[in-house]
C-alpha cells in the first residue's frame, strides 16, 4: 500500500484492506468505512468526530506507519477495534473495554434512548435491575436516563465487573449503581420496577461459526446452550417474583426468534422496534410472566 497523501485517504485505503482482509463487523460498527475511521484515528490520536478539515491534513510518514502497524494488528490477530483501543461507545456514552467484558452493542440502549421504558419509571423513585450486565454500560445508560432510579448490575463474572466498576465510576454514579456477583437472579435484591437483560443467548451452531473477532469475547457472555435458551429459561420462571405488581422485563434475544417463540409458545410480549428489527428485544410484564407459568 502506498502512502496516502491525506487522513481521509487514508481512511479510505485502509476500508478497502480491511474489506479484501475479510474482517468481521459488528462489534461498534457495521461498515469498513467506518471500521477503518476508527483505526485510522485512534491510530493518529485524532478524535473519532474529527471534521472535513481535520480529514484532509497532510499524513506524515511517521503516521502512515503508525497507521500499518494498526492495520496489520487488526487483520491478523482479528481482534475487534473495540479492545484494541480499549474504548467503545453506546448511544454516544464513552465506555472502558477490554476481553475480560463483552463490547457494549445492546438494543436494549436503543430503546432506552426511545423513552419506550419510561412508562414502567415511577417519577419519585425506582429500582431497576441490569441483570448479566458485562461491562456495565446499560446500567450507566439506566441511571443517566433515569436520575430518580437505583441501579443493581449482576454478572456471574467477576471479570465483567471489574470492567464494570471502571465504567460506573467513569461516570461517577457509584452512589447510584450497585454492582454485585449473581448467577442469574440468585442475588438480586428487588423487588424492581423494571429489570433489563441482555444475556447469553447465541445456540450452539451459531456459536460454532462465529468469525475469529467474536472469539476474543468472552463465552461465558455469548453461549446459549443448544438453542440460546439455557440463561432465558429459569429466568422467565422466577422474574416476576423480583418485580413490582406493575413492573416489567425487557429482553434481548438476538437472531432467536424462532427458538424463544417455540421455547415459550404461551408467553404473551411486546416486541420493541430496534435498527437490527422488530423480532430482538422483548418487553414482558410481571402479569405476562404469571400467566405464562406452568
Amino acid at each position: 500500500m502506498g502512502q496516502p497523501a491525506t487522513v481521509e485517504q487514508a481512511i479510505a485505503a485502509v476500508s478497502q484492506r480491511l474489506q479484501e482482509a475479510g474482517v468481521a463487523l459488528g462489534q461498534g460498527t457495521l461498515r469498513p468505512r467506518d471500521e477503518a475511521a476508527w483505526l485510522v484515528l485512534w491510530s493518529l490520536h485524532m478524535p473519532l468526530d474529527s471534521d472535513d478539515e481535520a480529514l484532509s491534513t497532510t499524513l506524515s510518514a511517521p503516521q502512515w506507519d503508525r497507521v500499518l502497524g494498526s492495520l496489520e494488528r487488526r487483520i491478523e490477530s482479528r481482534m475487534p477495534m473495540a479492545y484494541l483501543s480499549g474504548e467503545a461507545w453506546l448511544q454516544g456514552v464513552p465506555f472502558h473495554v477490554d476481553p475480560r467484558a463483552i463490547i457494549p452493542r445492546s438494543l436494549i440502549a436503543e430503546v432506552l434512548a426511545e423513552g419506550l421504558l419510561d412508562e414502567f419509571i415511577p417519577n419519585d423513585q425506582a429500582d431497576v435491575l441490569d441483570l448479566c450486565t458485562g461491562n456495565g454500560s446499560l446500567a450507566v445508560l439506566c441511571a443517566m436516563a433515569w436520575p430518580q432510579a437505583r441501579v443493581d448490575g449482576l454478572d456471574l463474572s467477576t471479570d465483567a465487573l471489574a470492567v464494570a466498576d471502571m465504567n460506573v465510576r467513569r461516570h461517577g454514579l457509584q452512589d447510584r449503581i450497585h454492582l454485585q456477583a449473581s448467577d442469574g437472579l440468585a442475588h438480586a435484591s428487588g423487588p424492581y420496577d423494571l429489570i433489563v437483560c441482555n444475556p447469553p443467548y447465541v445456540n450452539a451452531d451459531s456459536m460454532a461459526q462465529l468469525p475469529p473477532e467474536f472469539r476474543h469475547e468472552p463465552d461465558l457472555a455469548l453461549a446459549g446452550g443448544p438453542d440460546g435458551m439455557n440463561f432465558i429459561r429459569p429466568l422467565l420462571t422466577q422474574a416476576a417474583s423480583f418485580l413490582h405488581p406493575h413492573g416489567a422485563l425487557v429482553l434481548e434475544i438476538g437472531h432467536e426468534f424462532e427458538h424463544f417463540v417455540r421455547a415459550f409458545p404461551r408467553l404473551s410480549g411486546w416486541w420493541l422496534p430496534s435498527s437490527a428489527g422488530d423480532e430482538q428485544v422483548v418487553l414482558i410484564t410481571r402479569d405476562a410472566l404469571l400467566e405464562s407459568r406452568p
